[in-house]
C-alpha cells in the first residue's frame, strides 16, 4: 500500500488513509452498518489532511501498514464511476471510435472508474459530489452512474475490498510530458450516460 501511495503521489495525486476490511465485521472504522466498507478515508479530516508528500505518506503507513489507499476526487482530476457491465459496453465502443478512455479502474468485479480532467472547483456549478451516503441510481438521466467530484474521493489500486478482491487498473495512468493523461469529461460523459441507460434497460 506505502508503494502506491508513493507512486500516486509522485504523479501529483493527493493520497489519504482509508479504513480496511475488519476481522470481526466488514469495516475497520467505528461507523455501524458502514454503508461503504472499507472503501472511505480513516478520519473526517481527510480533505485537508491528503497529501503527495512522501514523508508523510511513509509515517501514515508505516502506522498503519493495512490502510487501504484513498484518493480525493475534484483536485487533479474527476472519476465517473459506473457498473461493470455499462464499463464495459463503455470501453468498447471508444475502442471502435478510436477515443481513449484515460486511466480505468475496476472496483472487484461491480464498478469501473474512469478518470477524466476535473474541472473542479472553477465551474463548480456544473458539477455535483457524490458523498457516501447519496443514492445516485435516483439520477434518472444517468441510471447508475455516480460522478465524483469536489469533495468525494475513490478508493485506489491496489486497496483490499470487503469481498476479498481487490481495486485493480484495467488501464494503468499514463504520463506524458510530465503529468497524467486525462481526457475531457464530457466526451467521456457522453459515452458512459448513454451505456449507462442502455445497462439499465436490460
Amino acid at each position: 500500500m506505502l508503494d502506491s501511495a508513493l507512486r500516486y503521489a509522485e504523479l501529483g495525486w493527493p493520497v489519504v488513509r482509508g479504513a480496511s476490511p475488519g476481522e470481526d465485521r466488514a469495516c475497520t472504522c467505528d461507523r455501524m452498518g458502514c454503508p461503504d466498507p472499507a472503501a472511505h478515508p480513516v478520519t473526517m479530516a481527510w480533505g485537508t489532511e491528503a497529501s503527495t508528500d512522501a514523508e508523510t505518506l511513509r509515517r501514515w503507513w508505516t502506522e498503519h501498514p493495512g490502510a487501504n489507499v484513498i484518493l480525493p476526487t475534484g483536485r487533479v482530476f474527476d472519476v465517473f464511476d459506473v457498473p461493470r457491465e455499462a464499463g464495459v459496453m463503455a470501453m468498447a465502443r471508444m475502442g471502435r471510435s478510436g477515443a481513449v478512455p484515460g486511466p480505468v479502474a475496476a472496483v472487484d468485479s461491480s464498478r469501473y472508474l474512469f478518470f477524466v480532467t476535473t474541472r473542479s472547483p472553477t465551474d463548480e456549478d456544473e458539477w455535483w459530489s457524490c458523498h457516501l451516503d447519496c443514492v445516485p441510481e435516483s439520477v434518472e438521466e444517468m441510471p447508475g452512474l455516480r460522478w465524483h467530484c469536489r469533495d468525494s474521493f475513490v478508493p485506489g489500486a491496489p486497496s483490499l475490498l470487503t469481498s476479498g478482491g481487490r481495486v485493480t487498473w484495467i488501464r494503468a495512468p499514463r504520463v506524458e510530458e510530465g503529468s497524467v493523461v486525462l481526457p475531457d469529461p464530457i466526451a467521456v460523459l457522453d459515452i458512459l450516460s448513454d451505456a449507462s441507460e442502455e445497462f439499465a434497460a436490460r
